[in-house]
């Protein structure tokens, strides 16, 4: 990972308020999981100068890793703006992948294109588990593309989800890490050491965090 890509980008997350450390409150995810952190990178589109960051990150990204593809397909929803603003930003044309089906319309799992016989790179906002970016890939591999390689701008970089992505044969490239987005946030002061010891409790045990802090039960 570039130290300096990833801590520029880490930067830009914490002046949009984008990364929020609530230790002392976690809140509750969709999944039932209780987090000390969150992070919305739907905020980029509201502040231009920031989402710049972010779509020159991934250029450098994939020049670095020397990344082949033929389209960009961004991951239902919050995936589609980057995914749209890069291929725009590229001239490599853009498309995005559903997570379930419409019941409605043509009710297609892949929209915008078709991609039968593409190499095609996927674009998630975030990676906690994996499980909507490889549905994705499941879905536009079935459509007779190719899918090696999955980008995206931050990830919890949970044990499970790294398996997960080696399971299915995608290889996933972020734009920061966790671990550097909280040694910015130290130094701005938005929480102390000891706090810093519980949200990495909870990056490296997620499941079991909450037993430990609140007697709780993630189910």
């Amino acid at each position: 990972m570039n130290n300096t890509l990833a801590t520029a980008v880490a930067h830009s997350l914490i002046e949009i308020g984008a990364v929020g450390f609530v230790p002392q409150k976690p809140i509750r995810f969709k999944s039932g999981l209780l987090s000390p952190v969150y992070i919305d990178n739907r905020r980029f589109p509201f502040y231009p100068a920031q989402w710049a960051v972010v779509i020159e990150g991934f250029q450098q990204l994939i020049q670095e890793h020397d990344l082949k593809f033929d389209v960009i397909a961004g991951i239902e929803s919050a995936g589609i703006p980057h995914s749209a603003a890069l291929g725009y930003t590229l001239k490599v044309p853009s498309v995005f992948a559903r997570k379930t089906v419409k019941d409605h319309g043509t009710k297609k799992m892949v929209e915008g294109g078709n991609v039968q016989g593409q190499r095609v790179l996927l674009l998630e906002d975030h990676i906690t588990t994996g499980g909507s970016s490889l549905t994705g890939a499941q879905h536009i591999r079935g459509e007779g593309a190719t899918v090696a390689d999955c980008i995206a701008i931050t990830s919890y970089e949970f044990p499970v989800a790294e398996e997960e992505f080696k399971d299915a044969n995608v290889t996933l490239h972020t734009l920061t890490s966790f671990q550097v987005i909280l040694d910015v946030a130290l130094k701005q002061g938005l929480f102390s050491a000891q706090e810093r010891s519980v949200i990495e409790d909870w990056l490296e045990d997620s499941l079991g965090w909450e037993q430990r802090h609140f007697g709780g039960t993630y189910e």
